[in-house]
């Protein structure tokens, strides 16, 4: 008996009529969205442009110093204050390279008639700008028959940035000084295995036994020894520092000669596994 034939069914369902016109026509209305944020952005820049942001200036440390300019003033100083009645034309010749059409060609310096002086060493200790472009330096110069004196010299760049005299020079006093100050009020060492390690470290270090003080060191200590070796006699103080980790230490040695010396020495100390170490000497190395 034959099978009758399938029927096809067919679904109605009502669906509301603006989702049927939303679903129709939301491209046109995202591509008008679109195109108004367009020209509100436009019209917003033309009207208001951006502007850049003026970046800020970094604050600058102090200038570095000139040593080309000091250089220059310890040379005039040591030509300046050297002389020989003997040859006083050798004494104009060293200072033609200084003077200029506005200076006379020894600088103002007329040697005596009779005698000579040498300079020894020249130091520039005080610098001041009274205006751009001109640095006035205090130049020590020690010599050998006035004993030290103290000489201010202008220096300016030229327009071609070369170095001249501002002016001619004058003799001056030195930097104010005062009786020394030491620290006070520090807190004495009360701990006798750190100055055991402190004592030994130092005795290495001043007789410039680096194996030996490598035995007190840390792992990652950096220490650079002394030029001349000297004799540790004894360690009159043991201080802590202000702040804290490091000692100060007040000791007595002797050179080969039979110099004493009474010096002060810092040292970076640190407790590793129980037992005291030194970090550092007094100075860094690296630094």
């Amino acid at each position: 008996m034959a099978t009758p034939p399938a029927h096809a069914h067919v679904t109605v369902s009502a669906r509301p009529l603006w989702r049927i016109r939303l679903a129709r026509e939301w491209p046109r209305y995202l591509l008008s969205a679109l195109a108004v944020a367009g020209l509100a952005a436009s019209a917003r820049f033309a009207i208001d442009p951006p502007r850049p942001v003026a970046a800020k200036p970094v604050p600058l440390g102090p200038a570095p110093p000139d040593l080309a300019a000091e250089g220059f003033a310890s040379l005039f100083a040591r030509s300046y204050l050297t002389w020989s009645a003997a040859d006083p034309q050798a004494h104009e010749r060293d200072l033609a390279s200084f003077a200029g059409p506005g200076m006379e060609p020894d600088a103002g310096l007329a040697p005596p008639s009779s005698g000579e002086q040498q300079v020894q060493w020249t130091e520039v200790v005080q610098e001041r700008e009274p205006v751009a472009g001109e640095h006035v330096y205090t130049v020590a110069a020690q010599t050998d028959n006035a004993g030290l004196l103290y000489l201010t010299v202008s220096v300016v760049r030229t327009a071609g940035g070369s170095l001249a005299l501002g002016g001619y020079p004058a003799f001056v006093g030195g930097p104010a000084t005062g009786p020394a100050q030491p620290q006070e009020h520090l807190r004495e060492v009360d701990e006798p295995a750190l100055a055991t390690v402190v004592g030994r470290a130092l005795r290495n270090y001043l007789s410039v036994s680096s194996s030996e003080l490598a035995a007190d060191l840390t792992s990652n200590a950096r220490v650079s020894l002394p030029a001349a070796a000297l004799n540790l006699e004894s360690v009159q103080r043991l201080d802590w520092a202000p702040g804290a980790g490091a000692v100060l230490a007040v000791v007595q040695a002797q050179d080969s000669r039979g110099a004493r010396y009474t010096l002060a020495y810092e040292l970076d100390v640190a407790q590793v596994q129980g037992r005291w170490e030194i970090s550092a000497i007094q100075t860094d190395p690296d630094a």
